[in-house]
């Protein structure tokens, strides 16, 4: 590494909820220095004054990796920067740690990729549910309930004050159905290990406040080679419903399994990014009927210990980062999976515009 360490130095990019998150992982661990913090206003004041000060803060990101020359760069800025602040980075020899999604097109995306392998560094997408025991277990039972499945997710945001401004900023460039339906529709791909063949989504504009043909509430439908199924829906705004937005759901010929978050799935939690990567308990279902049409075994509760709070996530992806630089860990199929997830998303963007079924 440069400099008189041996320390990963990191160049933090946007310190909004994730970049601060990240910026917090950084300046606690060990294998990582903080070389500088960049933002436009004055978000980098406030994070910059969390982690005790005396870090450099600019405002010009080139001027930024100009004058830090890092070992990696953070990129947790809106997502219509991710492209060239990536590729930027990867032609300067810089690893990136980027949050989903790796970029706001499926060519951009692909650039990205292109570039990280031209320039033979790492690159890690955010995807923070890779990272979650309990996510991980919910895809290993829901591989265990047979084919095809049926996959139930949603995660509607009831958002009010400063989440307004962000989902209002992030929708100049994405809808809610590809910002978040990226993390679930990884996880879909993930349970069923099946090609998708085609989706189907509808949206609808519910505010003013968002330009004029995008739309801050929608709703997308996969299906796969394996005959298996899924729906993922995302609302943004003070208008949207908390009446069901916690709903993480697979049924299988063999039973089902569901995410059952009593806490997180409560009132005022919608908007809450603690929130929502909890899942407190799973409940697995057993479908196995005896003579008289009664089920065999009740159901599961499993309770996990290792229920990490967004904060401890947020670390352990970083230390996946560093892991990858420090092992050179192949990241191909990581790479794979965020371009094929980001492709998928598009698809359905695709369908809310058009009206008609996208075939892949």
């Amino acid at each position: 590494m440069q400099g008189n360490t041996n320390k990963v130095k990191v160049l933090v990019v946007g310190c909004g909820n994730m970049g601060a998150s990240h910026a917090w992982a950084y300046h606690t661990m060990d294998g990582f220095e903080i070389c500088g913090i960049v933002s436009t206003g004055k978000s980098k004041e406030v994070l910059n004054e969390k982690l005790g000060g005396g870090y450099p803060l600019f405002s010009d990101y080139e001027k930024a990796l100009a004058t830090t020359s890092p070992d990696a760069v953070c990129i947790s800025t809106y997502p219509d920067t991710h492209e060239s602040y990536a590729i930027t980075a990867l032609e300067k020899g810089c690893h990136v740690f980027i949050e989903k999604p790796l970029a706001d097109t499926v060519a951009g995306a692909e650039r990205v990729a292109a570039a990280a392998q031209k320039a033979g560094k790492k690159l890690v997408v955010g995807y923070i549910l890779r990272q979650h025991p309990s996510w991980e277990r919910f895809i290993q039972l829901a591989q265990q309930l047979g084919k095809p499945l049926v996959m139930r997710m949603n995660l509607n945001q009831q958002s009010h004050g400063n989440m307004w401004n962000v989902h209002r900023n992030l929708m100049k460039s994405l809808s809610p159905i590809v910002d978040c339906g990226v993390h679930y529709i990884d996880v879909m791909c993930q349970m069923v290990r099946s090609k998708p063949v085609q989706v189907y989504a509808i949206g609808a504009r519910l505010t003013e406040e968002i330009p004029a043909g995008n739309y801050n509430y929608g709703q997308l439908q996969i299906r796969f080679e394996d005959g298996s199924v899924g729906w993922y829906e995302a609302g943004w705004g003070p208008m949207v419903s908390e009446t069901a937005f916690f709903v993480k759901d697979v049924f299988g010929p063999k039973g089902s399994v569901s995410i059952v978050a009593k806490d997180a799935g409560g009132a005022g939690k919608s908007d809450s990014v603690e929130a929502h990567t909890k899942t407190e308990s799973i409940r697995l279902h057993h479908a196995q009927l005896d003579a008289d049409n009664n089920f065999t075994q009740p159901d599961e509760w499993i309770n996990l210990q290792d229920e990490p709070d967004h904060q401890e996530l947020c670390n352990r992806e970083q230390r996946y980062f560093l892991k990858a630089i420090l092992e050179d860990i192949d990241l191909t199929d990581h790479i794979e999976d965020a371009v094929n997830s980001l492709r998928i998303a598009f698809a359905c963007d695709e369908s809310v515009r058009t009206g008609e079924v996208v075939k892949l």
